[in-house]
């Protein structure tokens, strides 16, 4: 049985952290301010998983008032949830577009789908990853946020 989800996330930015986005760190100024390491493209992902699931919300599976998930690393939230994905079923394709005014990353969609596709043990070519910018509008073309989408669809086991 086929299942989408849709998953979003959406982080404002500050000097004083690192800009984590699909696993990997991209060098700017000013990094994703967050519970965890806030990588919004994978907590966009993760969310995606879980709702093709039916399972409820990022949040509800590691919530931002547990101190355990301080600072945790967002590749490390997907292995656990492409984990329990993976008793459900088995994920067909991921798509996802980031909106970031800067910087353009372009240059590194292709380390973000390796990092992606390597936590949750899929093809790289399974992973769409879109770049786009805020066209100077609202909190993300004014590079106050950073803000991701994805689609999961899921072929759950009978």
């Amino acid at each position: 049985m086929l299942r989408v989800g849709l998953g979003y996330d959406l982080h404002r930015l500050t000097e004083d952290r690192r800009l984590m986005l699909g696993g990997v760190e991209i060098p700017h100024p000013k990094g994703s301010l967050g519970h965890s390491d806030g990588d919004v493209l994978i907590h966009a992902l993760i969310d995606a998983l879980l709702g093709a699931c039916g399972l409820g919300d990022i949040g509800s599976h590691f919530p931002d008032d547990d101190p355990q998930y301080k600072d945790a690393s967002g590749p490390d939230l997907l292995r656990r949830i492409g984990a329990i994905v993976g008793e459900k079923g088995r994920i067909v394709n991921l798509d996802t577009t980031v909106v970031a005014e800067q910087p353009r990353l372009a240059g590194h969609i292709s380390s973000m789908k390796e990092a992606i596709a390597g936590v949750i043990g899929i093809d790289p070519g399974m992973v769409s990853i879109k770049t786009k910018t805020g066209e100077g509008l609202g909190p993300v073309g004014k590079g106050e946020a950073i803000e991701a989408y994805a689609v999961a669809l899921i072929d759950l086991y009978e």
